[in-house]
């Protein structure tokens, strides 16, 4: 009779534990910039498009509800590095998605590193991240520096752009991007004449804008995101620069930068992107869904990218069967990557997602037919085409 009795009492202590566990979210942080300059390319729609992600998996995976946490990193790496330890360690969460700026989010990864958690960069973009600083449970998923460098660059060289002259942003991003792009454009026979670097947040490029003028350069390459990138955009217009017979080019630009900027300006500006809303049923039907939450606004690839790797890593826990980082990082990795931006993607050892690019040319006010009609598509570039170089220093 004791023994019938112990026996129950351990089976209902273990139904007791089984029941809990059950009821304890999988929780998904969002990290990124809330209200600064980087908070329309990724910002509130960020976490618009994880939740999106959470509930087309039906809001659980392994019997556990699953919930999305937000937090803001103020554009500071000690900050965002805080967070990730805080959500790692006290708060549960396994995975941290999206981090816009390349120095948080080397910060955030080795944070991952030192705590086996899950790393989903949509917005960050500095190729160290899957170079010297990867780490086998993070991922680049949306794009990066080498991938743009190669696609842009490649295009406007073939164009005759020979001679580059950069503005850019002083930090990982800018620094990361420069050289990425310098390395591409002398393989390709053109020359970089001049690189003149500004602080994050500057609101007036009249110096750097006169630079890259008097250098005679036949391409003006601006390396910056968010506000940065749309002032810069705008007061070169004011400087005359494209007037002048200078062809202004982007290495990473969201379609929140061309609204900004407006098609008066950004008219045919080429690009590289991993998304574009009105690229084909599936992304226009996803991305209505998105504006009708965010107010009329279309997503930006970071956006989409954010999406994309939520539900990507919700599969990849339900094929491994348990939310340990290490595990579920291999399972995500056994499965294609595959969504409304994503076509049966493989990711490498090293964390990249090897997805196809896109290169747009920027319409003309006359030829945008409708609102957030933007882009019209010159190329599709084929993922091997597009995928940064396997680097050494991924060990």
């Amino acid at each position: 009779m004791i023994k019938k009795c112990l026996i129950g009492l351990v089976l209902a202590a273990t139904v007791g534990v089984a029941s809990a566990e059950a009821q304890t979210p999988i929780k998904i942080g969002v990290l990124n910039d809330q209200g600064g300059i980087y908070a329309d390319l990724a910002g509130p729609g960020s976490v618009v498009a994880a939740r999106m992600a959470v509930e087309d998996a039906g809001g659980k995976v392994l019997g556990r509800p699953i919930e999305v946490l937000v937090a803001d990193h103020q554009g500071k790496p000690d900050v965002g590095a805080n967070i990730a330890r805080r959500w790692y360690d006290l708060d549960g969460v396994t995975a941290i998605v999206d981090v816009p700026v390349s120095s948080i989010a080397l910060a955030v990864q080795q944070v991952a590193r030192e705590k086996n958690g899950i790393a989903l960069f949509s917005s960050a973009s500095t190729s160290d991240i899957i170079g010297k600083a990867c780490t086998p449970t993070s991922f680049q998923w949306t794009f990066n520096t080498a991938s743009a460098a190669r696609s842009t660059a490649q295009a406007v060289l073939k164009e005759g752009g020979k001679s580059w002259f950069f503005i850019a942003a002083d930090y990982a991003f800018g620094r990361a991007m420069v050289r990425d792009a310098t390395a591409v454009i002398g393989e390709n026979g053109g020359r970089v004449v001049g690189t003149t670097w500004h602080p994050l947040g500057t609101t007036d490029f009249g110096s750097f804008l006169l630079q890259a003028q008097g250098s005679g350069a036949q391409v003006v390459s601006f390396v910056s995101g968010g506000s940065d990138f749309i002032n810069a955009v705008k007061q070169s217009a004011e400087f005359g620069l494209a007037a002048g017979g200078q062809k202004i080019v982007s290495l990473q630009t969201f379609i929140s930068d061309v609204h900004g900027i407006g098609l008066a300006t950004a008219q045919n500006l080429l690009l590289t992107a991993a998304f574009y809303w009105d690229l084909d049923d599936a992304t226009r039907a996803w991305s209505n869904r998105f504006a009708a939450r965010m107010g009329g606004r279309m997503p930006t690839m970071a956006q989409a990218g954010v999406y994309s790797a939520v539900r990507h890593y919700i599969k990849g826990i339900a094929k491994a069967g348990t939310v340990d980082s290490v595990a579920v990082a291999a399972a995500m990795r056994e499965i294609p990557v595959d969504d409304m931006m994503t076509h049966g993607a493989k990711i490498r050892d090293d964390g990249w997602v090897m997805r196809d690019l896109y290169l747009f040319r920027v319409k003309t006010p006359a030829e945008s037919k409708r609102p957030w009609d933007y882009y019209e598509l010159l190329a599709k570039i084929p993922a091997d085409e597009a995928a940064p170089p396997r680097s050494p220093d991924c060990k």
